[in-house]
């Protein structure tokens, strides 16, 4: 009689055999999930638990933040929020050495709030700002490192996608999730800018500095990314302080989003169609992602391997921060070749239960998720970030933009430690807004 915890783990290894067969991730979940239930319990509950599963998600009020956030976005998409971002960044830093890479990174920032996607991100102010440097002489691998790098910021800053996802998968309030993202999001974003200035210090070469563009024309930029940031503001801050429901501030995001199109005299019935045929697409890709997600979280219950798991790290007396530096080089080793969205699902129903035993807050275990996550972006061999810079920018090999990744790496495993050892980054915020 094979044990419950053997089959978890045989369950676990044939899920990442499909995922390197290229098995969507989705169905693999599901696959797996379906098949160690009925292996568990019987085919029939399986079948059950599957119906009961995807009727509860299609049915969820609470999911539908999930595609009005993204309809959000690409009517943002739409109204050309990408190229502003980052033409006002340049405006007001380009003219210092390695002025375009912090603009880049700023306007990573800024478009991850409208995107809440890397992959979205790094390849919309990859598409803008890349050439704009290799214009300025830029070093290819510095310029490409550090977009590769900024998009990452795309997966925390809210509304992220993956927080999202993380919520449903684990019971969280999605808002407490976004507030708790904030100083993560913030930091972040400070690490790449000072591993900009200090490496463009060290060797100006990298970066060059451009000409000054005077104030006259900085204004004129500045006023192109008010309305969307104030949109921003409004939707994420009425929703941190509990003005709105996330479903509630997602439908406002979407109304906001409509009028600024409509002011920015982008609007028209093909532009709407486009954006909710892209929405559709994008949701129902997660949707089935989400309940293959969760009926394997079901399977894994079942076997208790987060249970045998729990009692090891307990016998081993390990401290809780060593147990979750642990699982850290377990998700950073898994994101060298599983994208994002698989590391998360795959892990979640397995380390979470132990994170909660070890003391960890949920909300606090959700944003390491994600931050070890977006690593997982840029680290090699995957580097799903890369691929897609190297996609816009054919002529650069991988050898190169990865080598100018490595800075920016330093400093995410640096930002990640910080993140472990004060946990109060992440909580600061919600707990505030609670109180």
């Amino acid at each position: 009689m094979i044990a419950p915890e053997t089959i978890g783990l045989l369950g676990v290894v044939i899920l990442l055999v499909l995922l390197a067969l290229r098995v969507p991730i989705g169905v693999g979940l599901l696959l797996v999930g379906l098949g160690g239930l009925a292996l568990m319990i019987s085919p029939e509950a399986a079948l059950i638990k599957g119906g009961v599963v995807s009727f509860e998600i299609i049915s969820k009020y609470e999911l539908g933040v999930l595609p009005l956030f993204l309809l959000m976005a690409h009517i943002c998409f739409a109204a050309g929020a990408s190229r502003d971002f980052f033409d006002v960044a340049a405006k007001f830093v380009g003219h210092r050495r390695g002025g375009l890479a912090l603009a880049s990174i700023g306007g990573c920032a800024g478009f991850g709030a409208i995107s809440g996607s890397s992959l979205a991100t790094v390849a919309t102010i990859s598409s803008v700002a890349l050439p704009e440097m290799r214009k300025a002489n830029y070093h290819p691998g510095f310029a490409s490192g550090a977009l590769a790098a900024g998009g990452t910021l795309g997966s925390l800053t809210p509304p992220s996608g993956a927080l999202i996802v993380f919520g449903i998968i684990a019971e969280q309030s999605i808002g407490k999730l976004f507030a708790a993202a904030i100083v993560p999001g913030i930091t972040q974003a400070i690490s790449y800018l000072l591993t900009i200035v200090l490496l463009c210090a060290f060797n100006p070469a990298l970066g060059p500095a451009t000409a000054r563009v005077a104030w006259r024309d900085r204004l004129p930029a500045l006023r192109k990314v008010i309305d969307i940031f104030l949109l921003i503001l409004f939707v994420i801050g009425g929703l941190m302080v509990g003005w709105f429901t996330p479903t509630e501030a997602a439908s406002v995001g979407v109304v906001g989003a409509l009028l600024l199109l409509t002011f920015r005299g982008g609007f028209s019935l093909g532009t709407l169609t486009d954006a909710i045929r892209a929405t559709l697409r994008t949701a129902g890709m997660i949707y089935v992602v989400i309940i293959g997600a969760l009926v394997f979280a079901a399977f894994i219950s079942v076997t208790g391997i987060t249970e045998a798991l729990s009692a090891t790290v307990t016998d081993l007396h390990a401290s809780p921060a060593l147990a979750i530096v642990a699982m850290a080089l377990v998700l950073l080793l898994l994101g060298s070749f599983l994208d994002g969205v698989a590391l998360m699902l795959l892990t979640t129903p397995i380390f979470l239960p132990i994170a909660v035993h070890l003391g960890y807050s949920p909300i606090w275990f959700g944003i390491f998720l994600v931050r070890a996550m977006e690593i997982g972006f840029v680290h090699p061999p995957l580097g799903m970030n890369i691929f897609v810079i190297q996609g816009i920018a054919k002529d650069l090999s991988l050898g190169t933009i990865f080598r100018g990744v490595i800075s920016f790496l330093i400093a995410d495993f640096l930002h990640l430690g910080l993140l472990i050892a004060v946990p109060a980054m992440a909580l600061w915020l919600p707990g505030m807004l609670a109180g």
